[in-house]
């Protein structure tokens, strides 16, 4: 059995801008993903809506800073195979990273953080798959609009950042803005097709990394 941990914010959570609240199980990404690899491979969602890189959001009512809560994660679900990170959307927020540079820094220290993990009982690390999330888009959404100010023009950068970081670190890569698109109703988030298109993106590689 391969085991593969999916760490991200509200994208891999499952926030739906339609109807605001989950998407259906069935529609998430991770969900997806898993019925595609099969019975063969356990696809673990870890996401939290708000999750940043690493980045402290100090108007939280929970701790969302991934490099704070990523080894106690590593160490619940070990060992395992893969781990994809589909973080840096809410990095672009004001007060919180603001900058695609910032978001790409704070997936850099994930990486470390994954690859210096002490593993025991004679695991082997994961390998690691950098996902770059859809850029965010214009919307009416006020607050939405005013959280991520400036957000959109960093946001069309973090592909191009993500896909050197993992060439120079040895990661997988996908851009999962070539699958979907960010729904115009707040920007940020994705409806239901477009969360299910990274889901199917995602397995080719998925499966390529795990060689199966």
């Amino acid at each position: 059995m391969k085991s593969v941990l999916c760490y991200g914010d509200s994208l891999t959570w499952g926030y739906d801008p339609v109807n605001p609240g989950r998407h259906a199980y069935e529609d998430r990404w991770t969900s997806v993903l898993q019925k595609a690899l099969g019975h063969g491979v356990r696809v673990i969602a870890e996401g939290l809506n708000g999750r940043t890189t690493a980045y402290d959001d100090h108007l939280a009512d929970c701790e969302r800073n991934g490099v704070k809560l990523l080894p106690s994660i590593l160490e619940t679900h070990k060992p395992l195979d893969l781990v994809i990170l589909l973080l840096g959307t809410n990095d672009m927020k004001r007060g919180i990273g603001g900058s695609a540079i910032a978001a790409t820094k704070g997936i850099d220290r994930l990486v470390k953080q994954i690859r210096h993990h002490d593993w025991g009982f004679g695991y082997d690390g994961p390998d690691i798959l950098l996902v770059s999330p859809p850029p965010i888009c214009h919307t009416a959404n006020v607050h939405f609009a005013a959280m991520f100010k400036g957000g959109l023009e960093e946001s069309q950068m973090l592909a191009s950042l993500y896909r050197d970081l993992a060439d120079e670190a040895g990661c997988g890569f996908f851009d999962a803005g070539s699958v979907a698109k960010t729904s115009p109703l707040d920007g940020i988030h994705l409806d239901a097709e477009n969360t299910r298109a990274i889901g199917r993106g995602l397995e080719p590689i998925a499966r390529m990394m795990l060689g199966i």
